[in-house]
């Protein structure tokens, strides 16, 4: 079995300007004009990449355009297994790759890899591609027969709704909204200034839900990032429900 700590599975491209790939990316995404159930079930979409990995920045492209729907929750989420290769990712935490190994294991798969993207919890792909995502989106239950759920102030509201299989836990994750430019000096990437939208800072378990509705105080956050609760079953199982602001 291969380290833990490697870059696995990582596919390389055709070498080309960030530019030339965001145009082409963009326009893939707006032409497949895929909805998700409403903006109040948003599709989650979860990247998982790093700045030191050469096939990463076509998934960035995607996932940073995918950003701009209201009817999707685009998070990324820079892991740190390729730190030790020439470039240390500004932004990744063990957390995020305990995250994707978390999924790795719900899915019965050998390893990680990057770039991965997993939608809604239950599908998943290497996200390079705009119409693969566009695929596992259409495939992927949007969550529209789980719970209501809103953020107001400094709460979150989870509505009642059929119980689970098992509990589920509520997570806050707070995400930086505005695009971040990152000069990449080292690495596969040196060289290049790549564009990161969305990118997950933090996440703070909340609780549990098991059908019942649930109030949730929010931890005080005066730094301008972003927030989403991901109602999800536990053992990064599916999500059930999702919302952001």
């Amino acid at each position: 079995m291969r380290s833990r700590f490697q870059p696995l599975g990582s596919r390389r491209f055709p070498s080309r300007t960030v530019a030339a790939w965001l145009i082409g990316l963009y326009a893939a995404i707006g032409a497949a004009n895929v909805q998700a159930s409403d903006a109040s079930h948003p599709a989650v979409v979860e990247l998982f990449q790093s700045q030191g990995c050469s096939s990463c920045p076509p998934a960035n492209g995607n996932v940073n355009a995918l950003s701009q729907r209201a009817d999707v929750l685009a998070l990324s989420f820079a892991v740190t297994y390729w730190d030790r290769l020439g470039w240390k990712d500004t932004f990744a935490k063990p957390q995020f790759t305990e995250r994707q190994w978390q999924y790795a294991r719900a899915m019965r798969q050998q390893d990680v890899y990057t770039p991965q993207v997993v939608v809604n919890g239950r599908v998943k792909g290497v996200g390079a591609d705009a119409g693969e995502i566009v695929d596992l989106i259409s495939r992927a239950d949007r969550g529209a027969s789980g719970p209501a759920v809103t953020i107001s102030g400094g709460s979150a509201e989870i509505g009642a709704a059929a119980a689970p299989a098992s509990a589920a836990d509520v997570w806050l994750v707070r995400y930086d909204p505005r695009t971040l430019d990152v000069e990449v000096k080292h690495g596969e990437n040196a060289g290049k200034t790549l564009p990161h939208k969305n990118i997950v800072r933090e996440m703070v378990r909340l609780g549990s839900w098991s059908g019942q509705a649930e109030h949730f105080s929010l931890p005080t956050d005066n730094s301008g990032l972003g927030d989403a609760i991901l109602v999800q079953t536990i053992g990064a199982g599916p999500i059930l429900a999702a919302a952001k602001r």
